[in-house]
């Protein structure tokens, strides 16, 4: 989430109160533009369609592995949308043998709506019900993929929905903690509606866990990322990925943040029952 709570400033300094009501609008930074595909990429996509138990229709792509033993669904972070994790798709479906099913939140790309933290979990749901409808209704074939402000629906998913394991890519604690980070001198954590508590979710998962994060995260501290791990049950393994940000952790990790998850997804497939 390249602008996690950056634009927040300006409003937080004037009004507190007006800037609690507007949050979400500083927390979510949707793009409705489809820039590129993976056909771009030469990947072989379904691009679909499925709706919210509130009504919202929403946009995702299925990308097939014809290796694959499992299907990675994938909760993108805070900005822009599917199209913008194009590059990660293609170098996850090369070096990874896992089927790929992303999507878009309400408000972005082509879903409709507007995000909120229940929009999101929602989605979350519908997103959850289309993949095991498509698999037969399997949730050993699933495993739950979020990344930064992605991890706090994946990890809502895990607590909702059975699934063969949950990887965590860059979590944060929750919004009030970002907030003490990026305000440290001002009280708008109390005020705050949204709570996106990852650290909580964590502690009831029944799934195994594999946490990644990048020790030059300048948007998520990298203590937030172990604070997360060390709240979960076993079993749990935790990657620190040299030298990464918020937003490179694919590039900078290279061939052994790939190989870390190719392990995890092998030991889970390997103690299926």
């Amino acid at each position: 989430m390249p602008y996690f709570f950056r634009s927040f400033s300006f409003v937080a300094l004037s009004l507190l109160p007006a800037a609690c009501r507007m949050e979400d609008r500083f927390i979510f930074y949707p793009s409705a533009t489809i820039e590129q595909t993976p056909r771009e990429v030469g990947l072989d996509f379904e691009d679909v369609s499925f709706s919210t138990r509130d009504g919202v229709r929403l946009n995702g792509w299925f990308i097939p592995h014809r290796e694959a033993r499992s299907t990675l669904v994938w909760f993108h972070g805070n900005a822009g949308n599917i199209s913008h994790r194009v590059e990660n798709i293609k170098l996850l479906h090369d070096k990874v043998k896992v089927s790929i099913f992303i999507f878009d939140y309400r408000g972005y790309g082509r879903s409709e709506g507007r995000a909120s933290e229940e929009g999101t979990y929602l989605d979350g749901e519908a997103a959850m019900d289309f993949v095991h409808k498509r698999l037969g209704g399997d949730p050993k074939k699933i495993i739950l993929f979020g990344r930064s402000l992605g991890t706090a629906v994946a990890a809502e998913m895990a607590n909702r929905f059975e699934s063969q394991g949950l990887i965590l890519e860059s979590p944060f604690v929750s919004i009030r903690e970002m907030a003490r980070v990026v305000f440290p001198f001002l009280p708008i954590g109390p005020l705050l509606q949204t709570r996106y508590d990852v650290q909580e979710k964590i502690r009831k998962i029944r799934t195994p866990l594999l946490v990644l994060h990048g020790d030059r995260d300048e948007v998520v501290p990298f203590t937030q990322g172990k604070m997360v791990f060390d709240a979960a049950p076993e079993p749990k393994r935790f990657f620190t990925i040299a030298g990464a940000g918020h937003n490179d952790t694919y590039l900078v990790g290279g061939e052994r943040y790939f190989l870390q998850l190719q392990n995890f997804i092998d030991g889970l497939s390997s103690t299926r029952q």
